[in-house]
């Protein structure tokens, strides 16, 4: 049976504790997305900037309380998808919601790959600094995790305690060396920004957060999932929120608004020349490609358990039950398609699109916690409230497309249609006559997930 499949991954994978949950969070957390919106939220909040950070860090430490709560109470390594499935059913409405999740993937993988590649490429010799060199960096990006996923969890999840501790402490040196640069007349509140503007921005640059949903995926891997889980979600955000209020501090404090506007890529970057000249400048691109390293791993752990769990939902072809080297065999299509899309796309245009379809699925997750509260031990408040906001930040990112670039709005109107319709092919010519979700009673016969 394929309880019996998702019993034998699970306890291959049983040599997950703290320490290693939270690098996962934090490795998928401090990956791209700080390096890539952190000149972007200087510009929109101006001295403000470290508020801004911590008004989306309140948005994840409301979500993160309701995957504490729904992990422990279905702790699986399906994560997200069992939530929103327990919640809602097993039909089509839920399967594009899941498929939705993986492209998601797919797509943040691409980015990071490709965030992984531009500052690697700053350590290459000019003359070899060619199309060809940087397709084989993307190619190194995307197969060096995969080639780290296939062993165990174990390894996964020390890499990433290694990485992640290594790229923070490089971070954490930069912080306190930035201190002394700092001009505390440009983050004086007197010239902040507008209330509402303080907020928006925080709304639009949530998604530097979004990686702590990958700890979900780790729930059934966990040692004493019941205190680990709670505790790894809460301390790895918590920590990030503190660490992006110093780092968006530094930047701010450090360089006046023309040259925030004028270098927004590479903006921690620059805020380190004060302190540390060039060599600041390039400690930093060290730490950029060991985080989107760290979040390529992490997001690959993740995505080959989502791919498992939407098959053994029948939710996909049954052939996504197969594992290869005891790891799903989703990692393969996943790396995949990361791969093709890295190196074929134009990913600048469907960035933040992407990051919107992760707040729709943080909403549907928020709404799952208030529907199960009762199974879940919730507040149904906080989990409402949570809800409210992801919702919000999702209308305030789109917002702030339409009025730059509206014709992104129509790739999460791509992506979407593209989930429901893969889901609906299947349900449609591909799903087996009676298929049903091992979520059903009728199907369990392993312990409760």
């Amino acid at each position: 049976m394929r309880a019996d499949v998702l019993k034998t991954l699970e306890n291959s994978d049983e040599q997950i504790g703290l320490f290693g949950a939270v690098a996962i969070g934090v490795g998928g957390m401090v990956g791209g997305g700080i390096f890539a919106v952190l000149g972007l939220a200087a510009l929109l909040a101006g001295g403000a900037t470290p508020i801004a950070f911590v008004v989306a860090g309140c948005v994840a430490l409301i979500t993160a309380y309701s995957y504490a709560k729904l992990s422990v109470a279905y702790p699986d390594n399906g994560g997200t998808i069992i939530f929103i499935d327990k919640a809602f059913g097993v039909d089509w409405f839920t399967g594009s919601c899941n498929m939705l999740l993986w492209l998601g993937y797919i797509v943040t993988l691409s980015l990071y790959t490709v965030a992984f590649a531009n500052y690697s490429a700053t350590f290459v010799p000019e003359p070899w600094q060619t199309p060809w060199m940087h397709h084989a960096l993307i190619t190194a990006g995307v197969v060096l995790p995969t080639l780290l996923n296939l062993f165990s969890a174990a390894i996964v999840s020390k890499t990433e305690i290694y990485i992640v501790g290594l790229k923070v402490a490089i971070l954490v040196v930069i912080v306190a060396l930035g201190f002394s640069s700092i001009d505390m007349q440009r983050i004086r509140p007197s010239d902040w920004p507008s209330s509402l503007s303080i907020v928006s921005a925080g709304m639009i640059i949530f998604v530097a957060y979004e990686g702590f949903e990958l700890i979900a995926n780790t729930s059934a891997s966990v040692k004493d999932y019941r205190r680990t889980l709670p505790r790894a979600y809460y301390v790895s955000v918590l920590f990030v929120i503190v660490l992006y209020l110093l780092i968006a501090a530094i930047v701010v404090g450090a360089l006046p608004s023309d040259e925030i506007a004028s270098s927004q890529d590479f903006a921690l970057a620059e805020a380190a020349r004060p302190s540390l000249g060039q060599f600041g400048f390039t400690l930093v691109g060290i730490t950029a490609v060991l985080a989107t390293l760290s979040a390529i791993n992490s997001t690959l752990y993740g995505a080959a358990r989502l791919s498992y769990s939407i098959a053994t939902e029948g939710e996909l072809p049954k052939q996504l039950e197969r594992k290869v080297w005891n790891q799903p065999v989703g990692l393969l299509i996943t790396a995949g398609g990361a791969l093709m899309l890295s190196n074929l796309a134009d990913l600048s245009s469907i960035s933040m699109m992407a990051s919107a379809s992760f707040l729709v699925i943080f909403a549907l997750v928020n709404l799952a916690n208030f529907v199960k509260w009762k199974a879940t031990n919730s507040n149904r408040l906080i989990a409402m409230g949570g809800f409210l906001l992801c919702s919000a930040a999702l209308l305030t990112l789109m917002g702030h497309v339409y009025q730059t670039e509206p014709s992104q709005l129509w790739v999460l109107v791509g992506l979407i249609a593209i989930a429901a319709a893969l889901e609906g092919g299947y349900i449609l010519f591909l799903k087996p006559t009676g298929q049903v979700s091992r979520l059903e009673p009728q199907t369990i016969d392993a312990p409760n997930f």
